[in-house]
């Protein structure tokens, strides 16, 4: 998947940024702007009741910015956000999300945010997180959702700015991936309950639709956050087969009621 454009790609090579510099300031730009800020506030009302009832040492967050961060109500102690890439005066330590710089089985919790959206290779980087989550560690991932109506305003827009450019991934088929890596799937939540269209006089009012999605359970949020556990792998003992131990038949014939002979 071309995440930029042609006219994009030949700015970027004229500034000397590359795909992720690129991807890290059109992301930052947006979730500044009126529509970014409330979407970002609809996404956090959704994740920090759930990441502040989850527990353990270590809670990482991978998406395309590490400024906006979903995780802060978690009561782990240690919160990990790589920055996707290097920036002057960037202090934040940085990693590739498809190429984490963590042990396996490492982390209790992690959130991605919009991460496999932007991505030319979704699949790679769900492997990667789903190897760093520790077996019963749990998962959280924000995506855009197709049957929406920022999913049908994706399909009537160029698809050069963010967030349109991006991968809305169907909840079928993100299922069906997390259960082909033994991620179980416990509750989907949805939000961005607000038309997707840059107008201030309804982002306004961003609050009252998405209070009113949220009373009717509605599936139809622009945005999803899936909940999901990492299986742990059954172990089941092998029990020995006890044989009777056969017994060998007797060297001599037995001897009862036979009468020696005495030879003289």
């Amino acid at each position: 998947m071309n995440l930029f454009s042609k006219h994009e790609t030949r700015r970027r090579i004229l500034r000397g940024l590359d795909d992720s510099d690129m991807l890290q300031m059109l992301v930052g730009q947006w979730l500044q702007s009126p529509q970014g800020a409330q979407v970002l506030a609809a996404e956090q009302a959704l994740v920090s009741p759930i990441v502040s009832r989850l527990f353990g040492y270590h809670i990482l967050q991978v998406g395309c910015h590490e400024d906006y961060s979903l995780i802060e109500d978690s009561p782990v102690g240690h919160k990990i956000i790589f920055s996707p890439s290097w920036r002057p005066g960037e202090q934040q330590a940085v990693a590739d999300n498809e190429e984490l710089p963590l042990a396996a089985d490492s982390m209790d919790v992690v959130v991605v945010h919009h991460a496999l959206d932007f991505t030319e290779d979704s699949h790679r980087l769900l492997r990667e997180v789903t190897r760093v989550l520790r077996p019963g560690g749990h998962m959280l991932i924000v995506g855009f959702n197709p049957l929406s109506t920022w999913g049908l305003w994706k399909y009537c827009k160029r698809r050069v700015n963010i967030p349109w450019r991006g991968r809305f991934i169907s909840r079928g088929r993100l299922s069906d991936w997390l259960q082909l890596l033994d991620l179980q799937v416990e509750k989907f939540n949805y939000g961005l309950h607000f038309p997707p269209l840059a107008i201030a006089r309804l982002l306004k009012h961003a609050g009252r639709f998405e209070n009113l999605g949220t009373r009717l359970n509605s599936p139809f949020g622009g945005a999803y956050v899936v909940q999901c556990i990492k299986q742990v792998a059954p172990i089941t003992p092998i029990r020995p087969r006890w044989q009777p131990i056969p017994v060998r038949p007797a060297a001599f014939p037995a001897t009862e009621n036979v009468r020696a002979k005495r030879l003289h």
